[in-house]
């Protein structure tokens, strides 16, 4: 018997968003529906092809395959599939496939356009892709570039002080670069004059090479303004030059900052940055909760949140850091600390445990090595009191095995890479996102580029690592649902840590070995992972939007734990979002499996 209009119309105003829709609305949309048959194991479309519209599952079941074949969605009455395709470019992501019986209403690609051109909530409810946000002018989201002066004036390291000065004067600025043609060795400024040369006694005719600060601390134009910002509260300095590939591009003061703010995250670095004890810097971080449901309410992207929040773990460490070279003495030969983890990464959110390791010089004697345990106890001791809880897996610099010399740190990297048992898979997993937080920076960059290259020529290391990173899996149940935890503490909730962040993390940490990117953050390597052609664009772009809309879900999870007086944590409860938000989020891991099928089926893959 064929669907009369008012039974469409009725059926309709059960499903969102039609249900949304005014009456004159449905009047125009009703008409344009198709009705279609399909016996059990007919195909409806395949992965490739042009869709001929968006699909609605009027009675019946509809098995959804990957282009690997992988089965991620089995559908039932109600529930709408082909949008992914017709948001993009028209061709169909997916194989869709009748199970039994099946009736679907189909609406041509004309009226679906017409629909999510004319009425938001149909549009906010097929747009996977992350809603644009308003645009903001604050630090958080502000790029160096857009900051710095361009043409900063600079002088040679022979020019005197009095000559300097003048220049200063002149000019009306409190600082000039000092170069070696344009390669950045130092900065002077007026303090230093006043201070060293005029306070100090100096002759007038001193040259800025020995007043001036050598190889002073520097970012790259990518850098936000709150990292100048944090820089220079947590330093106390008030210039910060901008360079790239080693060469002066650029400067950024104090003034520069005057119209932009991030006071809060600033406000916590500023006092961290002067605390003379874990204690003291406890009684701050203990307010991140807050700042996070603060950035949260303020409409910030994620990786904005996560960054501000990860800038105020490096400036605990590197204090830290400092007050334990006060303690034991100065360090007898260099070093250098390195976050791994979500710190390593700048992805920290208001749950963090510490993960971290030293690389020293290879001229580290035995005796050495017990100032440098001292420092890792005194360091990792100081980090579990101010919040950052110890790792549960011992990947501490306090741990002998992760407090070791250069030498030592390239056998280990050979080793992994040569020999890739799943305990060097996930050593290698966690190593890889390794990040400088203070000491000697040269110490791990010839080592990061030698890893990096020896692991993307290595195509059995590369299939195991590919293999390791299909261990956590989104929490999709095939009946258009979620997998939540069936018993337990967290018992009918998804961990949207674990199975939510992580198989994203894993995933971008693969394209970058594979494409020997250096880049730490997962949002950045799967965006370089797309300029190299590790990934396909339309591919690379659905991972992101996927990650965005997994990574924002958390972060307001954990903001509304925040307000209602709770600690927050990972496992979200699914009867808490609203259908809209369960049908995004659960595409969301669909994008997520696909991407894993599409990696897993690749070259390398282990049999």
């Amino acid at each position: 018997m064929p669907l009369q209009p008012d039974d469409l119309r009725r059926f309709l105003t059960s499903v969102h968003p039609y249900d949304a829709l005014d009456p004159d609305a449905l009047d125009v949309l009703v008409p344009q529906f198709l009705i279609r048959h399909y016996k059990p194991g007919e195909e409806i479309y395949a992965a490739g092809v042009q869709l001929e519209g968006l699909y609605l599952v009027l009675s019946g079941q509809v098995e959804i395959r990957d282009e690997n074949g992988v089965a991620v969605s089995l559908l039932g009455q109600r529930n709408s599939f082909g949008e992914r395709g017709l948001m993009r470019d028209g061709t169909a992501a997916t194989t869709a496939s009748a199970l039994d019986d099946t009736t679907l209403l189909l609406l041509p690609t004309y009226a679906f356009r017409e629909l999510i051109a004319e009425h938001t909530a149909a549009r906010r409810f097929f747009d996977r892709s992350r809603a644009a946000r308003p645009q903001k002018t604050d630090l958080a989201h502000s790029r160096v570039e857009t900051l710095m002066a361009r043409a900063p004036l600079t002088i040679p390291p022979e020019t005197p002080a009095q000559e300097a000065a003048l220049l200063m004067r002149e000019e009306g600025v409190s600082s000039l670069c000092v170069t070696n043609a344009r390669d950045l060795i130092g900065i002077v400024t007026i303090r230093d004059i006043s201070n060293k040369v005029v306070a100090g006694g100096l002759d007038t005719n001193t040259p800025v090479s020995e007043i001036m600060t050598y190889e002073p601390v520097t970012l790259p134009p990518s850098a936000i303004g709150s990292d100048v910002l944090h820089m220079m509260v947590e330093r106390r300095i008030g210039h910060v030059p901008v360079t790239e590939a080693g060469q002066l591009v650029g400067i950024v003061t104090q003034t520069d900052l005057t119209r932009f703010q991030a006071v809060s995250s600033a406000e916590l670095v500023a006092a961290i940055s002067r605390a003379r004890s874990a204690e003291e810097m406890a009684e701050t971080t203990a307010r991140i909760p807050q700042l996070l449901a603060q950035l949260v309410a303020g409409g910030n992207r994620h990786e904005v949140t996560t960054r501000l929040i990860t800038d105020i773990a490096d400036t605990v460490t590197r204090r830290l850091l400092a007050l334990a070279e006060e303690d034991l003495g100065t360090a007898p030969v260099p070093w250098l600390w390195l976050a791994c983890g979500s710190q390593g990464r700048q992805e920290q959110t208001g749950v963090s445990d510490q993960d971290n390791c030293m690389i020293l010089d290879d001229s580290a004697s035995e005796r050495d090595m017990e100032y440098f345990a001292e420092m890792a106890k005194f360091v990792c001791d100081g980090l579990d009191k101010a919040g950052y809880y110890y790792c549960p897996g011992d990947m501490m610099a306090t741990n002998p095995r992760w407090l070791q010399t250069v030498s030592k740190w390239r056998e280990y990297f050979r080793g992994w890479i040569g020999t890739p048992d799943p305990e060097a898979q996930m050593l290698a997993s966690v190593m890889f996102d390794l990040r400088p937080i203070g000491g000697t920076k040269s110490l791990y960059e010839d080592l990061q580029e030698e890893t990096l290259e020896a692991a993307s020529k290595n195509s059995i290391f590369t299939a195991h690592m590919i293999s390791n990173s299909l261990k956590h899996t989104p929490p999709l149940g095939l009946l258009r649902g979620f997998a939540t935890i069936r018993s337990g503490e967290h018992k009918n909730t998804v961990d949207l840590k674990h199975n939510g962040v992580v198989p994203v993390v894993d995933l971008a940490r693969v394209y970058a070995l594979q494409a020997r990117l250096p880049e730490v953050g997962t949002r950045a390597r799967i965006e370089a992972a797309i300029a190299a052609g590790a990934v396909s664009g339309s591919g690379g772009q659905d991972l992101l939007d996927a990650y965005d809309l997994i990574s924002e879900t958390r972060l307001e999870h954990q903001a509304g734990l925040v307000k209602r007086g709770e600690k927050p944590d990972n496992y979200l409860a699914p009867t808490t979002l609203s259908d809209f938000e369960r049908s995004h989020l659960r595409d969301a891991f669909v994008v997520v499996k696909s991407m894993q099928s599409a990696i897993g089926h690749g070259r390398g893959m282990l049999s």
